[in-house]
């Protein structure tokens, strides 16, 4: 009679994944708020509105339109 193979249960780097859990909902969470941050700081900067920020869904009409006066650009 066959001997029935039992899975192992899934690790990484020997950590099982039910102790690992907690750490990327931390790990998460932290790289949203960068992102935001990032994303807050970045605003102003006409590339990152018109790539990024013009693309999300519904508040995306608030960057477009938004020209800066010539006066006003250091380019």
């Amino acid at each position: 009679m066959a001997q029935r193979l039992r899975p192992s249960s899934f690790s990484i780097m020997g950590y099982p994944i039910k102790s690992l859990r907690p750490v990327g909902i931390s790990v998460a969470s932290f790289a949203a708020v960068a992102g935001g941050t990032v994303l807050f700081i970045l605003e102003g900067v006409p590339r990152v509105q018109k790539d990024i920020l013009q693309k999300l869904p519904l508040i995306g009409s608030y960057w477009t339109g938004r020209e800066k006066p010539a006066s006003d650009n250091p380019f």
